[in-house]
């Protein structure tokens, strides 16, 4: 059948569609494209100078073009960010936060990276939405933190490392690195693996973190650099340092044994600092007190031995006027403390042996006061005599 037997088109007559009804009008029907066009043109003639497309009405939309196209080149740059403006790609300066201006695209463009933020990575460690507790929680990643040792031992190792991009490296940072939290974890997982396996196992629990972290920070800046990343790590902290969860209860026994023997070890040194001291004071004390005895004995013997040359020189000029001194002087010091009696042999019986009375003491006992009790017969020694 011929289409014009159909009459209204392929479908048949009508306003029909190919199921047989034509689309019902229940609304208003949209605009047409060409009555749009043309309401356009009506209005862009009674503004044009004259009411129709003449030339000075095309340098006016061209003038009106050029300048809404030069004011699209303002852009602002926020606090966190710094202005990266290319030039038909090519990276040709950096400009501060605040209002600046690019050549309008596409001759020039902007990319505004967060250069000022501070950027946080966390390393053997996760957060994780926790239904339980309503929350985030940290969770371990043990493939990222569990690390060997350089004495072949296991340890589990969290830190975080906080970087931020260079303000004179922003065009590396956008163009020479593709993930750049990516490769600054990479880089941070791959530093602490190295200075870790140069370590024993003991230092890094107890007092060797801040070596480690400075030893990781090192470490990553000069490889990030040699990358051309123009990133700048700020800082490296540990967060915990631990043995594997599965020998930590021995390691902790291990670690209250070492607290034991620097304890006992310290309690003996303070008293070995105690008693040494006091030792070596009692032998220099004792060794003053022998010399000053040597010094002594030494300048008696030399007295003495003068003395005797000086007494011998006076025997030589008269022998027996020196002996007979020598003599009185030698009774008078054996005799002069001693208890001396009297022996009389011409009273018999025993009777005659009375003490002999000193005069010097007599003399004291009669300077005595009067207030001093008296003297019997037998205590004068027999006065009589």
């Amino acid at each position: 059948m011929p289409w014009k037997n159909q009459g209204g088109g392929p479908w048949g007559s009508g306003p029909k569609g190919p199921w047989g009804t034509g689309p019902q009008s229940s609304g208003p029907r949209p605009p047409d494209l060409e009555d749009l066009l043309r309401r356009g043109q009506d209005r862009l003639q009674q503004i044009l100078p004259g009411g129709h497309f003449s030339g000075l009405g095309i340098i006016v939309v061209v003038l009106g073009a050029l300048a809404i196209w030069g004011l699209s080149g303002f852009f602002r740059v926020q606090s966190e960010e710094l202005g990266v403006v290319l030039r038909f790609g090519k990276h040709v300066r950096t400009v501060q936060p605040g209002l600046n201006y690019h050549l309008p695209y596409p001759i020039e463009t902007v990319l505004l990276p967060k250069a000022l933020r501070v950027n946080t990575i966390s390393i053997g460690m996760t957060l994780m939405n926790d239904p339980a507790r309503r929350g985030a929680t940290m969770h371990d990643v043990p493939e990222e933190s569990l690390m060997l040792t350089g004495d072949e031992n296991i340890v589990d190792v969290d830190f975080t490392v906080l970087w931020r991009i260079k303000p004179d490296g922003v065009g590396n940072y956008l163009f020479n690195i593709q993930n750049p939290q990516g490769t600054v974890k990479a880089v941070a997982e791959s530093a602490m693996r190295e200075v870790i396996g140069r370590s024993d196992i003991q230092p890094i629990l107890t007092g060797a973190r801040t070596t480690i972290e400075n030893a990781v920070q090192e470490l990553m800046q000069k490889t990030l650099d040699s990358y051309g990343a123009g990133v700048l790590v700020q800082q490296v902290q540990m967060q915990k340092v631990d043995p594997p969860q599965q020998v930590i209860d021995a390691f902790r026994d291990v670690q209250a044994a070492r607290a034991d023997l620097e304890r006992m070890q310290n309690e003996a040194q303070t008293y070995a600092n105690r008693v040494i001291p006091d030792a070596k004071g009692r032998a220099a004390q004792i060794i003053q007190n022998a010399e000053g005895y040597k010094g002594q004995a030494v300048a008696e013997a030399k007295g003495q031995s003068a003395r005797f040359l000086d007494v011998y020189e006076e025997y030589k000029k008269a022998p027996a006027v020196t002996r007979e001194r020598i003599y009185l002087e030698t009774m008078e010091r054996v005799l002069g403390s001693a208890d001396k009696l009297v022996y009389d042999p011409g009273a018999g019986n025993g009777q005659g042996i009375v003490p002999y009375l000193p005069l010097n003491e007599l003399s004291k006992k009669r300077a005595a006061p009067t207030g001093a009790a008296p003297q019997t017969q037998q205590q004068m020694g027999g006065g009589n005599r």
